[in-house]
């Protein structure tokens, strides 16, 4: 018979730092896997889309505009259109709204790209940390 001991030692900061550094690269993956998922659903056309469905896009600008970034401060990640190259026109094709004293009817783009993406984000964070 053979006898043996270990000893094992937990350092719980060690763990944290590659928790908080594991997480801050997920959420630019899964950030980049919305904002993809999102652009490919616009399509560059000259007549509007029909009402429920994503957006068309004449010259291809809000499909450029959507970007996302990481706010590691407080671990969130925020996508969508940036409003100093599209104005507010994502959010009045997204909620439905006015723009430009036009009535948009509802034509989401954001929130059908995450419920598509939505059984996929738990694999970015598997075996993350090591």
């Amino acid at each position: 018979m053979i006898a043996m001991k270990a000893k094992t030692k937990f350092e719980k900061q060690k763990v944290l730092v590659k928790a908080k550094k594991a997480n801050i690269t997920n959420l630019g993956h899964a950030g980049a896997a919305l904002r993809l998922a999102a652009r490919r659903s616009i399509r560059t056309r000259q007549k509007s889309s029909p009402v429920g469905t994503p957006p068309h896009s004449r010259r291809g600008q809000l499909r450029r505009a959507i970007a996302y970034s990481v706010d590691k401060p407080r671990g969130v990640v925020v996508i969508g259109p940036e409003r100093d190259a599209v104005g507010t026109s994502g959010s009045a094709h997204e909620f439905g709204g006015r723009y430009r004293r036009e009535r948009y009817p509802k034509r989401p783009y954001m929130g059908p790209a995450l419920e598509k993406l939505q059984d996929r984000l738990p694999d970015f964070w598997a075996n993350s940390v090591r």
